[in-house]
């Protein structure tokens, strides 16, 4: 039976999965904002804004849920984090600032003036380096360089998220944010020629993302020695591997065959086991080497209060993101 610590880190990693799910593709249509040009720009610019508008701002929602669970359950891991990776999470709060008030300011600007279209540069911007170092930030605490020892001693230091394999990671969680964007945007429209032009974005994305999950493994054994161990020594690294990229070929053959809500679901499966793997390899380390969950958690109480409320907070909050979603998103998710 699961502990009270690893409960308490599995929430962690739940809300990181729904983020990246659902917000993850919030930033990936900024991406695609960054690199729209040629025919129906404008078009997919509206496409965009249109999907994005009504549920970006609860997307976030996970993104605090996972802050507030670290700095409950886990405070020294909170405190070490936010010391040893200062630079990037402040850039990445910066960013989900500014890209939402950017989208806010270009969608919806009561007059169209020349040279108020910058917003949409900034969005874009924004929406390409805050994933990109969110997966920085993920591959930092695999590396073994993110030391809970002495907090002054990790103190503005950047050899723990400027390496190469923390740099992978965060090029991997980019390239899935705008694979699950392209994918999403398909069934966000009825016009075949936008259909068309997202299909083959969210087809060079899965190969970007494919390549990424392949070559990480390779880069592991240097930057993160610990954690390529448990990632292709495990028991469970084979059937997880291979079900990774069963996920990877139907994603493949349901968009070369235009099945397009199949295509969905399985880049939300590709995106899911990615995060996955990264969680079972990590275990039982919030932070390698030196912050096991076990010895990290605050105390039973505190973990026993968090996860009640937690529960009783989700029979309120998943109702309601359903009910937003059926109204806004009813086309898109149940095709009616």
């Amino acid at each position: 039976m699961p502990t009270l610590p690893t409960l308490a880190a599995g929430c962690i990693l739940a809300s990181l999965v729904l983020y990246a799910l659902t917000g993850g593709a919030d930033f990936g249509g900024g991406v695609w904002g960054l690199l729209n040009h040629g025919p129906r720009a404008e078009a997919r610019k509206r496409l965009i804004d249109h999907a994005i508008g009504p549920v970006w701002e609860t997307n976030h929602i996970w993104v605090i849920v996972a802050v507030v669970v670290l700095f409950t359950a886990f405070p020294k891991v909170f405190a070490v984090l936010s010391t040893a990776l200062f630079v990037p999470l402040t850039l990445i709060l910066a960013g989900i600032i500014l890209r939402g008030s950017a989208f806010a300011f270009q969608t919806h600007r009561l007059h169209e003036e020349d040279g108020t279209d910058w917003w949409g540069g900034v969005f874009a911007g924004a929406s390409l380096v805050t994933p990109f170092l969110l997966g920085v930030v993920l591959g930092a605490v695999s590396t073994g360089a993110v030391r809970g020892e002495g907090l002054s001693s990790v103190a503005g230091g950047t050899d723990a998220w400027l390496a190469p394999f923390p740099l992978s990671v965060g090029g991997m969680t980019l390239s899935s944010c705008a694979y699950l964007a392209a994918v999403y945007l398909i069934l966000e429209t009825d016009d075949p020629e936008l259909k068309e032009d997202f299909r083959r974005r969210a087809l060079g994305a899965l190969v970007l993302v494919s390549l990424l999950s392949a070559a990480i493994p390779f880069l592991s054994p240097g930057g993160a020695p610990e954690f390529h161990r448990a990632l292709t020594g495990s028991w469970w690294s084979v059937p997880l591997m291979g079900a990774n990229a069963l996920a990877a070929l139907g994603s493949a053959v349901s968009l070369a065959v235009r099945a397009y809500p199949l295509a969905r679901a399985c880049a939300a499966s590709q995106v899911t086991l990615l995060l996955a793997g990264w969680g079972m390899a990590q275990h039982p380390y919030l932070v390698r080497p030196g912050l096991p969950i076990s010895s990290s958690a605050a105390s039973p109480e505190m973990l026993r209060l968090l996860l009640i409320i937690l529960a009783a907070g989700g029979v309120l909050l998943f109702p309601a993101i359903y009910l937003l979603f059926r109204v806004f998103k009813k086309k898109a998710l149940f095709g009616r």
